[in-house]
């Protein structure tokens, strides 16, 4: 199988170009043109895992040629609009610190700098989190957290200061604001102005638990482990992620290993096992058991999971393989969308696709951890 998991990312980057990728069903289902995004981000982020963990040269090229589209000599970047405030479109960014480390691009640089201008302006709740979007004001959201903090911190300890105690404020903020001690599960939303729709007036949260923003949480704290130079900053956050999957952990499925689409109501008419988030958390698992900040036991948790999508989702149709059980997209309003209202009726009622980033992306990720791991 892990021969024709190879052969599957191949051929995913095999059909794809920067104007028409092979993954990004959201944006084929809309009709929207090739743009600057978190989805492609992610994706190239796994290209260049893929590209480490097993030296092939073919993902790295491919890679620097998806970003060499997007970004000009003087570090323009097609499509991007800083003034949206968007903290999805600062994730693809994470890309550059890798490719010009390995070509020396200064165009990598420059781009880079594009991106931080926008972590300088960025709106900010009164706590100073960033918002999720200029369209979502004082809204922070955990998706947000890795769309901006690892890039923000790599950032910093590449090309700025080293001050990296911005990003762990914010972290400490959702912590304080966000996460529910007695399910020990974190809110996928937050308003610091308690006056959104779908925010509680009292406390600003959203209704529910949704896999996926746990999911990026969980990814973004692993990744900062390991970006993080050793310190009291980065032992403050190692401690926050290390509670993070204390917590999420028993909510897996026993049989599969799976986490459900609304976390804590697993078996509740509607709910069924998500492919995204649980190779988010199976990756942060495994990752976290690697850099020695979680125990050992959830590396073999993490790779339970990965191996009961495997054998829940991943199938052969039409003689390729597909990666199914993915909740293609999943948000909190604006106002003018009220269906968007954090309810577990609407976090279930979102399609469930095969083969997008947003699932293909971490289930690449996971299986460079198995790798690591010598299980393929």
């Amino acid at each position: 199988m892990y021969e024709e998991i190879d052969a599957y990312v191949q051929g995913l980057i095999e059909k794809s170009s920067p104007s028409c990728t092979a993954w990004n069903i959201e944006s084929v289902r809309e009709g929207r043109p090739a743009s600057w995004n978190y989805i492609d981000g992610c994706m190239i982020t796994a290209l260049l895992a893929m590209s480490d963990i097993t030296g092939d040269p073919r993902y790295f090229k491919f890679a620097e040629s998806f970003i060499d589209w997007f970004v000009e000599e003087d570090g323009t970047i097609r499509t991007y609009d800083r003034k949206k405030y968007n903290l999805d479109d600062i994730n693809e960014g994470r890309v550059l610190f890798p490719l010009y480390a390995k070509t020396g691009k200064e165009k990598y640089r420059k781009a880079a700098d594009t991106l931080y201008r926008q972590i300088l302006e960025q709106p900010r709740t009164f706590e100073g989190n960033f918002w999720h979007k200029a369209i979502y004001p004082n809204q922070v959201w955990l998706d947000g957290l890795y769309m901006a903090q690892p890039f923000y911190a790599l950032y910093e300890l590449n090309f700025g200061s080293g001050d990296i105690s911005d990003t762990l404020k914010q972290i400490e903020n959702v912590r304080l604001h966000m996460f529910d001690e007695r399910k020990k599960l974190c809110y996928h939303g937050y308003d610091a102005s308690r006056t959104a729709f779908w925010a509680d007036p009292v406390t600003g949260l959203s209704q529910n638990f949704w896999l996926r923003s746990i999911g990026w949480f969980a990814v973004a704290l692993a990744d900062l482990c390991e970006i993080l130079p050793n310190g009291a900053e980065r032992d403050r956050l190692c401690e926050i992620f290390a509670e993070l999957i204390t917590g999420a952990a028993p909510y897996a499925d026993e049989e599969t290993g799976l986490f459900w689409q609304v976390v804590d109501q697993g078996g509740r008419e509607g709910n069924y096992l998500e492919t995204s988030g649980s190779c988010m958390l199976a990756y942060a698992m495994l990752k976290g058991a690697r850099l020695g900040v979680l125990p050992k036991k959830y590396a073999a948790q993490g790779e339970k999971t990965f191996h009961g999508i495997v054998k829940k989702y991943l199938s052969f149709k039409d003689g390729e393989l597909n990666l199914g059980g993915i909740c293609l997209v999943a948000g909190l309003g604006p106002e003018n969308n009220r269906r968007r209202d954090g309810s577990y009726e609407y976090y279930i009622s979102e399609p469930v696709v095969e083969n997008d980033a947003k699932g293909v992306a971490p289930f690449v990720l996971c299986y460079t951890e198995i790798k690591r791991l010598g299980g393929a």
